[in-house]
């Protein structure tokens, strides 16, 4: 009787070895096999807490591009013990995505235990804020950057109804954000919209809906989005100069220094492709680092492997899965991209 037991014990291990072999030998299925939709609960359920990190594809792309998984992995490394949530249009609340190796990236994603996804369902978003009457007469069609305007809109809605950070998908976490309330300056008197936190509710966001309403035009690009920021901050808070490394401080808000984000400026985001020497600057000051994507929206660079290139590095030491499987491929010989994708 032992000796039978020992042989089915050996068997189903032979046939279980044997359908792991034959499952590595397929290119990505460790990861596209899975489930790769996973929003197991509401966003007020899950974000109500104000703790979560976010993320907003405005387009109907279901797959991020590398850099975009890159941000979101980053993120979810930084913060294991914090929702990181990603809106998505293109996802529906009856969406079934087929999981197979079309959706590599948003597989890879699907395994991160604190990565949730959700539709984007910005009529209902804007629901009980300034914003719903402007979505509602807006004609879309004739928005010439409404993908980014949508963007702007939709994570102020977001944070001020269930608080917590929002990132733009070009931003690659390094630490934890010590900060609830703050802003991001990219510039000495500028503020970014591209990174900035907030508890719910809070009341700078609401008046920032109402002047993205009353002072709506979206011919003028930035005018929702870092201009909006930077405006409503001046009406708030007297901007001085940063004193070398120091963050500014007004009332119950942070101002943080452009090193924080942005020790790269926009005019050298080439440099995000070069080789440096040391070839790993420490970023020390910084918390994320954003790679002006929108800027590489002509010249489509690329994170190419084997360059030793500053974005490598940052993907190999940040999103290591991202590097792994989209950038290495199944060979170690793939060069993925870095899309268009929300800024």
């Amino acid at each position: 009787m032992l000796k039978e037991l020992q042989l089915s014990l050996s068997l189903v291990l032979l046939l279980a070895c044997g359908f792991l072999y034959r499952l590595s030998l397929k290119p990505r299925c460790l990861f596209a096999c899975l489930p790769p939709f996973k929003s197991p609960q509401a966003p007020e359920s899950l974000l109500h807490k104000g703790r979560s990190i976010v993320f907003i594809e405005t387009s109907e792309r279901i797959e991020p591009t590398s850099l975009v998984s890159c941000a979101v992995e980053s993120a979810a490394n930084v913060y294991p013990e914090q929702p990181v949530a990603f809106f998505m249009k293109g996802l529906s609340n009856t969406t079934q995505l087929v999981p197979n190796s079309s959706y590599p990236a948003l597989s890879l994603l699907s395994t991160l235990d604190n990565v949730f996804f959700f539709p984007l369902d910005m009529k209902k978003l804007f629901e009980d804020t300034p914003l719903l009457p402007w979505y509602t007469r807006i004609n879309t069609q004739k928005e010439r950057f409404w993908l980014h305007v949508s963007s702007d809109a939709s994570r102020l809605a977001i944070i001020w109804k269930y608080g917590g950070i929002y990132m733009d998908t070009d931003i690659i976490s390094l630490r934890p954000i010590p900060e609830e309330n703050f802003l991001a300056a990219q510039g000495p008197r500028s503020s970014s919209n591209g990174v900035f936190g907030f508890q719910p509710h809070h009341p700078f966001l609401w008046d920032c809906m109402e002047n993205f309403v009353e002072h709506y035009n979206s011919h003028i690009w930035g005018n929702q989005g870092p201009l909006l920021m930077t405006r409503m901050l001046r009406v708030r808070c007297p901007l001085g100069d940063f004193q070398e490394l120091a963050d500014l401080r007004c009332l119950n808000l942070s101002f943080l220094h452009p090193q924080r984000f942005y020790p790269i400026p926009f005019r050298e985001w080439r440099r995000y492709y070069q080789v440096w020497d040391p070839p790993d600057p420490s970023f020390q000051a910084s918390y994320a680092l954003h790679l002006w994507n929108f800027m590489n929206r002509q010249e489509r660079k690329t994170v190419r492997l084997g360059s030793n290139t500053l974005v490598e590095r940052l993907y190999r030491q940040h999103c290591p899965r991202t590097y792994r499987v989209l950038i290495q491929g199944p060979q170690g010989a793939v060069t993925t991209r870095l899309g268009p994708g929300t800024p």
